[in-house]
């Protein structure tokens, strides 16, 4: 079986204490073979730094996946593209048309993603546009020991997101991993949030990016070993994960 990780690129959290963070989100994600880019964070330099920090060539992606319009998503994308100008791009049909007017220029392939879920590549999917605002996708991914979902803010709601996944695979969603968007939430709201991952049958959780401290801190108090710590450069190990899982 061909390995399925993630390992987060960009981050406004820095693990290692580095000298300065910048606000955004993107990951690298490998699964079934395909390499995908997951947002591409707010600047495209410290973007690259980051990933020759991993021995990651911008030229052997496949895909660069989009979650929504918001600058500290798509930030890096034009020198990604620059980069590597036969990607696929994928986007939702909420962004700009002027914008994917131009992609279609700069890119190998556009891919508009409407309401309905769409199918990218064997075990990759995108959840479809779900409203927020700003309307945003997630990415849905078959690891081969479970399904992941990808968050890049999870502004119409985490909760919306993973149902939308379950709906789509048939199979509850093990992880997810990305930005919850608590960062300004009610101590109530964040409360509920986390409850409700739990009850849609969500195993493990990597909050980052806009969740906010408190909402890192309840995600940590209610699924203890389970909450798996964020910033540039965490890794995910689907199958490791898996086998801690049946233990």
């Amino acid at each position: 079986m061909i390995p399925s990780d993630l390992t987060i690129l960009f981050d406004n959290h820095d693990p290692a204490g580095g000298p300065r963070t910048l606000w955004g989100f993107a990951a690298l994600v490998r699964v079934n073979g395909q390499r995908l880019l997951f947002d591409t964070g707010s600047n495209g330099p410290a973007l690259l730094r980051r990933m020759r920090a991993q021995g990651i060539d911008p030229a052997t992606l496949d895909q660069v996946f989009l979650s929504h319009q918001h600058w500290d998503h798509i930030g890096g994308l034009d020198v990604v593209l620059d980069a590597n100008p036969q990607l696929t791009c994928v986007v939702h049909d909420g962004f700009s048309a002027h914008l994917v007017e131009d992609l279609a220029g700069l890119c190998g392939e556009l891919v508009v993603v409407g309401a309905e879920p769409h199918p990218l590549a064997p075990g990759i999917h995108s959840t479809g546009r779900l409203e927020g605002p700003p309307d945003e996708q997630a990415l849905v991914i078959d690891t081969g020991f479970g399904i992941a979902l990808i968050s890049g803010c999870a502004h119409p709601g985490i909760e919306a997101l993973v149902s939308r996944a379950r709906m789509l695979t048939g199979a509850p969603v093990r992880w997810v991993i990305g930005g919850l968007h608590l960062m300004r939430a009610a101590p109530a709201e964040i409360s509920a949030t986390v409850t409700a991952l739990q009850d849609l049958g969500v195993e493990w959780v990597l909050p980052t990016h806009c969740t906010g401290t408190a909402g890192v801190a309840a995600c940590q108090r209610v699924y203890g070993g389970r909450a798996l710590s964020g910033g540039i450069g965490a890794e995910v190990d689907f199958a490791a994960l898996a086998r801690v899982t049946q233990r």
